[in-house]
């Protein structure tokens, strides 16, 4: 399990991961693998998303408790977004997985809605500057 938490945590290396716990990157891909596959039967039983609103506040009360943001107005993060390999400009797009990506930093309010989104920078840029050039 620690293996799985720990590669979920962070995908990027399993040799790295492997290095890091003992372990080779062949026990980290098959480890994560079984652990997953055992999982994912269970996840309708053991995943239960808000379906009504005095659970979602009931869940942003214990989330709140528990991450000890009580004034938390919102949330911004980004991801990366596959595209084709562009013409131009090719390295610029390489992400650290070595595929072309777009980044994208999207921002939610408290009450879960997209208030930006914002996809023009290339897949090699890192969050913070992104977050530091955001309106």
């Amino acid at each position: 399990m620690k293996i799985c938490l720990r590669y979920l945590g962070d995908p990027r290396y399993q040799q790295g991961i492997g290095q890091e716990l003992g372990v080779s990157q062949a026990t980290v891909s098959q480890t994560v693998e079984k652990v997953v596959n055992n999982i994912v039967p269970q996840s309708n039983e053991w995943i239960k998303f808000p379906t009504t609103n005095h659970e979602l506040m009931k869940a942003k009360r214990i989330w709140q408790s528990i991450y000890k943001f009580p004034t938390a107005i919102g949330v911004i993060d980004c991801t990366h977004m596959g595209i084709l390999k562009p013409n131009r400009h090719v390295d610029e797009y390489i992400n650290r997985k070595g595929k072309p990506t777009l980044k994208v930093q999207a921002t939610c309010d408290a009450r879960e809605m997209f208030r930006s989104v914002d996809v023009s920078w290339p897949g090699s840029v890192h969050d913070a500057r992104i977050w530091r050039n955001s309106d």
